[in-house]
């Protein structure tokens, strides 16, 4: 008989785990930059929005602040908050 009989199983088992770790370590990172970058769109949009004189939508948690002749837009999710800034458009205030 040979001695390494079952080493093949016992790496499996030893393997499994980590990769299966590296996996959902990867699928949080792919969904936590996917939630920041749709959070930060919509920061933009919003901020375009106001700077050309239109009414935010109300759909998040989204704070507008007025500083002179810039507008800031801030939106809050349940785990990100995102900033964006946009100058207001010439005849707009």
């Amino acid at each position: 008989m040979r001695r390494d009989r079952g080493s093949a199983t016992a790496e499996l088992a030893v393997a499994l785990p980590a990769i299966v770790l590296l996996l959902s370590v990867g699928l949080a990172a792919i969904g936590a930059v996917t939630m920041k970058l749709g959070c930060l769109a919509t920061a933009r949009d919003d901020a375009l929005s106001v700077a050309r004189g239109a009414q935010v939508s109300t759909n998040d948690s989204v704070s507008v602040e007025r500083l002179g002749d810039r507008v800031v837009v801030t939106v809050r999710r349940t785990v990100v908050t995102c900033t964006a800034t946009a100058a207001f458009e010439p005849g707009q205030s």
